[in-house]
């Protein structure tokens, strides 16, 4: 491996820390805690360890998709629980899948163009708190209720009542779907599972992995980056409970579709619904000098693409392939991959794909395919599958853990990247330093 750094444009950005909650599956009831909880729970040692105090942050920066109707901007709600100060600015960004992600971008760049010395970046979400809303025919019927002035009026508005009004509305589900080919994620993941000639089996086989992989890096003690939490109830949270040390290639075969009636997506190879926080602490070279911060690694760059909708999935190794083409690498020159679990079959064709000469001349503009990746080298630790999938999380945790497994494994250069709903990918390049 090559020890020479690359050449960046703009101020150095170095990621000095970074920490997460556990990532808590959704059991059908809402989580113990809120997006602002976890958020806060994982940001407040993060900071209580640092050599400055909170207010010496310049920018908080948070993705969320789903933040409740009492968090509204949730970035600055957070900044001032942390004890940041009424002085200290803060915003929220929404990238679907990628929130996360966006938000370390963003206080990237604020830091590279000199507008920024340090920066709190990352995401939260409560997944399990998604509300269920009232249909159109009932949000219509209650205006016409309220409008009603007489009582003859409301009492004639009142017969006009009908039980499937009460029907909910999933928030969860529209969040998943797409409006401009009204398909779910679930059913993009077919779609490539078909392209790509994915059987139920590999997908399955990949789906353990990532269980057997997180349980031996949980059992390691290799996910160091998580941050205990205690619930307003007082329970107590230490670890990702979503991991299923005992699952089998034949209890996964035995879940139905969930997508598609003949459809080969299930439960046991999507990701998991969860809640859960993460977030990294980026300094300049003068923040590092001033505080005499420790460095996990700096940020090479970022790179957004976007691809059609329907095969989403893929978005990742369009926004990888320009990175590596940027800077001149090959896929050899990566000391590992980190590559968001949305799906089984999401991962795999990212695979396939780039190991596809049509694909990577067609889609990618190479002039030949870039190769066939080992799974082994993608999601050593195990993703989203075994862990789960706090969408305006997950960007940031990506980038945080491949960050410590390049410090763990002396390791020079690692690719995070993430599909997004709407047909769009994120990556992002870091080095050791």
């Amino acid at each position: 491996m090559e020890t020479n750094q690359l050449n960046l444009t703009g101020k150095v950005v170095y990621v000095v820390d970074g920490a997460r909650t556990p990532f808590l599956k959704f059991k059908g009831v809402p989580g113990p805690l809120s997006a602002a909880d976890l958020g806060v729970a994982a940001a407040r040692p993060l900071l209580a360890r640092q050599p400055f105090a909170p207010n010496a942050l310049d920018q908080v920066i948070a993705g969320c998709v789903m933040p409740s109707a009492e968090e509204v901007n949730i970035a600055r709600l957070m900044a001032l629980r942390l004890g940041c100060g009424d002085q200290m600015p803060a915003f929220t960004v929404q990238r679907n899948c990628a929130s996360g992600l966006q938000a370390i971008d963003s206080a990237r760049q604020w830091i590279s163009e000199g507008r920024a010395q340090l920066v709190l970046a990352g995401g939260t979400e409560a997944m399990s708190r998604a509300p269920l809303l009232f249909s159109t025919k009932m949000v219509e019927w209650l205006a016409q209720l309220q409008q009603a002035k007489s009582l003859p009026h409301k009492l004639k508005t009142l017969t006009r009542f009908r039980p499937s009004y009460l029907a909910p509305v999933v928030a969860l589900l529209k969040g998943l779907t797409d409006p401009y080919v009204n398909l779910n994620m679930g059913q993009t993941a077919e779609e490539l599972s078909y392209h790509f000639g994915i059987s139920r089996q590999e997908m399955d086989q990949y789906a353990l992995e990532s269980h057997l992989r997180c349980a031996r890096a949980q059992e390691a003690g290799e996910l160091d980056e998580i941050e205990p939490i205690y619930a307003w109830d007082g329970r107590f949270y230490s670890q990702d409970d979503g991991i299923r040390v005992h699952s089998t290639l034949e209890k996964l075969g035995q879940l139905k579709p969930a997508f598609e009636k003949y459809g080969k997506i299930t439960a046991g190879n999507s990701s998991q619904i969860s809640d859960g926080a993460a977030w990294l602490l980026l300094a300049s070279e003068e923040a590092v000098e001033k505080y005499q911060l420790p460095v996990l690694g700096k940020i090479v760059d970022c790179h957004w693409a976007g691809l059609a909708p329907t095969m989403m999935g893929l978005g990742p190794i369009h926004a990888m392939t320009a990175l590596l083409k940027k800077f001149q690498l090959s896929l050899t020159n990566i000391d590992h991959f980190e590559i968001n679990e949305a799906f089984a079959a999401q991962v795999l064709a990212c695979l396939k794909a780039w190991d596809d000469t049509t694909y990577c001349r067609e889609q990618l503009h190479c002039e030949d395919k870039l190769g066939l990746l080992e799974q082994a080298q993608i999601n050593s630790d195990g993703g989203a599958i075994a862990l789960g999938h706090p969408v305006g999380a997950s960007g940031a945790r990506v980038v945080l853990h491949a960050l410590k497994r390049l410090n763990r494994h002396q390791g020079q250069r690692a690719l995070a990247s993430l599909c997004i709903g709407g047909g769009q990918g994120g990556a992002i390049l870091v080095e050791r330093t």
